[in-house]
């Protein structure tokens, strides 16, 4: 692959090089029949395919033949799908909300376990009967086991795809207002890593805590809002001086803690404020300025909050740009619940609920890959 990318770029080249000596012999009128539509199809592909969606589309109306190389190499992304965890059984359903359909899947590995986190298509699952900690594929049904490990709570979150060598583990509960226990692993340890970590400002973690793996980096949000950062390469734990974002008095009602999802895109760090009787919130994290600052837009990235875990993306086909999806849908699978910033409102409309108040541990996004039908 590797080959075949050089000795195209190394065609491009010459092509210019090319065209360069043609307008110094041959004069203007030369250089008139040589123009960017005359490019070799493998290298036309090439410059197209690495475009983003946006610059992709642009391109297509150049030419008729540049809007068919366009089109052949566009990469479409995909939408998260809303995975339910029934109470009891092994039957789950995974909600599209691009093609507004469910799929159902038996799962009976997951017997018993409780879903903590996921990530790149792969879910985190404790199983408490037994202490098991392990990964597992819904979509391949590829299982990654850990060294057991006794949870206080399952406050989890891992870096990457558990099949990557860079994938770390995290976990984290307090011990006291000043000091946290950070726990973690990796694919192929034998043992969990524990150390207690002292704090200069206050952290109460709890089930209500938002951990996001950003940059290389694990940052946690607490339960009054505090933002703490772990590094796992220095192993370095760290409350940062960053006051909670500020919202309206009248934002705040009893279930505020818990009505918060914090996730991140393309390095931005993000929270997402929920209140029953004001519209949502969003926050952006400036590490330069450590503040967080209010967003009016998420300019075309659509959010998708659960409890356990959020996800990000943008350019999704049938997905609402500059959205928040939530983890509820109504009218039996034919409409997600989402919030418009571009038209202030919530889709369907009076679908406005106070989401600390969900059940927290019923569902979660998760990445499915580009041909899930095809495993269902």
């Amino acid at each position: 692959m590797a080959a075949t990318k050089k000795r195209k770029l190394k065609l491009l080249a010459e092509m210019v090089n090319g065209i360069e000596r043609t307008a110094s012999e041959d004069g203007k009128g030369r250089l008139e029949l040589q123009t960017w539509s005359d490019l070799p199809l493998e290298l036309l592909e090439l410059i197209l395919s690495n475009l983003t969606f946006e610059d992709n589309v642009r391109a297509s109306v150049v030419c008729k033949r540049w809007h068919k190389v366009a089109i052949s190499v566009r990469v479409m992304n995909q939408s998260p799908w809303l995975m339910y965890i029934p109470k009891s059984g092994c039957l789950y359903e995974f909600y599209d909300p691009s093609e507004r359909k469910i799929h159902s899947l038996e799962l009976p590995e997951l017997r018993g376990c409780r879903v903590c986190y996921t990530k790149q298509g792969w879910l985190l699952l404790y199983r408490r009967r037994n202490h098991l900690v392990f990964f597992f594929n819904p979509f391949t049904r590829e299982t990654i086991n850990l060294p057991s490990y006794e949870l206080a709570y399952e406050i989890m979150a891992f870096s990457c795809a558990p099949t990557s060598t860079n994938c770390v583990v995290f976990s984290i509960k307090h011990v006291h207002p000043t000091v946290v226990a950070i726990s973690t692993c990796h694919p192929g340890a034998s043992e969990w890593t524990i150390v207690n970590h002292r704090n200069r400002l206050p952290f109460v973690s709890s089930i209500w805590d938002k951990p996001v793996f950003c940059s290389g980096l694990f940052y946690c949000l607490s339960l009054t809002g505090w933002l703490g950062v772990y590094d796992p390469g220095r192993r370095y734990w760290k409350v940062l001086a960053v006051p909670p974002p500020r919202c309206p008095e009248n934002f705040f009602v009893k279930n505020w803690w818990k009505g918060k999802f914090m996730t991140e895109h393309n390095g931005d760090l993000l929270v997402v404020y929920t209140s029953q009787n004001k519209n949502p919130m969003i926050y952006k994290l400036y590490r330069s300025e450590l503040a967080w600052k209010e967003m009016e837009s998420l300019r075309g990235v659509t959010i998708f909050a659960s409890f356990l875990s959020s996800l990000s993306g943008a350019n999704l086909p049938g997905i609402m740009r500059n959205s928040v999806y939530f983890s509820k849908f109504r009218f039996f699978g034919k409409r997600c619940i989402s919030y418009s910033f571009d038209d202030c409102r919530y889709y369907p409309r009076k679908q406005q609920y106070d989401w600390g108040e969900q059940p927290p541990f019923e569902n979660i996004w998760i990445e499915p890959p580009r041909h899930a039908l095809s495993s269902i």
